[in-house]
């Protein structure tokens, strides 16, 4: 069974703190992380070395839903995060490793991001699209400078 492995590059008017805290944060990462067309629920998030997540994406559309989950391998705030994601529909079979490393700028930060190991049953073309759209919600995100 072959897998597919996908890699994206941006900059940021940003800080690393506040993206790492994107992936952290369950609010957030439901806020951003869903492609259009979806929504996100973070079931569980013990956002710490060793700690887990479990979330869902719904088809905003259909309703249909699909639940996954994983564990944090690696967290260095503002710089590097590694974690795991399996799916529970066993049509998509296997783990899939992200690492992000996050290096402060003079514009912003650089995000790095590497997906390793994606269902074979999941187009690279598909998994691309997915995260430029998560990326471009990932940047309205950061990069809003709200004051209280």
């Amino acid at each position: 069974m072959s897998t597919n492995n996908v890699e994206f590059h941006r900059v940021l008017k940003s800080t690393p703190d506040r993206v790492y805290r994107a992936f952290i944060t369950p609010a957030a990462f439901a806020k951003w992380l869903p492609p259009h067309g979806f929504v996100g629920t973070v079931h569980e998030m013990d956002s710490r070395t060793g700690g887990s997540y479990r979330m869902s994406f719904t088809n905003f559309t259909t309703g249909h839903s699909h639940s996954f989950g994983g564990e944090y391998l690696e967290m260095e705030a503002g710089k590097r995060l590694r974690y795991t994601a399996q799916f529970d529909d066993p049509n998509l079979p296997g783990k899939m490793h992200t690492t992000v490393t996050l290096r402060e700028v003079f514009c912003g930060v650089e995000v790095n991001i590497r997906q390793e190991g994606i269902p074979s049953a999941i187009p690279a073309e598909a998994c691309y699209l997915g995260w430029q759209e998560s990326l471009e919600l990932l940047a309205k995100l950061v990069e809003a400078e709200i004051k209280d």
